[in-house]
């Protein structure tokens, strides 16, 4: 997988970057209170990851033409900007970091590995029908991980369980799209479209509200 910044349409953009260690400098653009934040992470690989995922929004508002605002995280644990205009979201996978933002809409992106593993707890996040249409198989069980995810962090909110709330519709491991709900919840009536995409050993999803 290459890193890549792309412009979904006027309003969104995504970029992916490789994990690497960043030149001080190179986080210039960073708000104050960010730099706080940065330079009290004290284990190494999260440091990298958190600066990298940085470096990944402000390259997709690039595309867009919108200034670094800064982001800070609410009490549910989701990025917002300090100017209080546009939506984000972050992810972060063995090597990579993405970031999607959108001028108007909340938005949810999630990247992950395809491991084997997966399959092994699959019961801890699927429902029974999604049990019956998923191949036992990595990639699918990635996917509909992945795509929970995304629904997850664009509603925004806690106390939302990916096995008992987000429900998707069947689908097969060869699929762009993915679409599920939230039920149970204040945000029942609310159906997603989530974008999938399968690069290499990676998974990548995102969704906009």
């Amino acid at each position: 997988m290459q890193t890549k910044i792309e412009k979904i349409d006027s309003s969104s953009a995504l970029a992916i970057k490789i994990i690497e260690t960043q030149d001080e400098n190179e986080l210039d653009f960073l708000s104050f209170r960010e730099k706080l934040g940065y330079a009290n992470i004290s284990h190494q690989e999260k440091k990298r990851e958190w600066a990298t995922a940085r470096i990944a929004i402000r390259d997709a508002l690039d595309v867009l033409h919108v200034p670094y605002p800064g982001f800070f995280k609410d009490e549910h644990g989701k990025s917002q900007a300090m100017n209080g205009h546009g939506f984000i979201s972050l992810s972060h996978t063995m090597g990579y970091a993405g970031a999607i933002y959108h001028r108007d809409n909340p938005v949810g992106i999630d990247m992950d590995l395809i491991r084997e593993k997966i399959l092994r707890i699959g019961f801890r996040f699927l429902d029974e029908s999604e049990l019956d249409f998923l191949e036992k198989d990595p990639l699918h069980y990635t996917m509909a991980w992945s795509a929970k995810e995304s629904i997850f962090k664009c509603q925004g909110k806690r106390g939302v369980s990916f096995r008992e709330n987000i429900l998707l519709e069947p689908f097969d491991s060869k699929t762009g799209i993915i679409k599920g709900k939230i039920r149970g919840t204040d945000f029942t009536d609310h159906h997603y479209t989530v974008q999938v995409r399968v690069m290499s050993d990676v998974v990548l999803t995102y969704t906009i509200w």
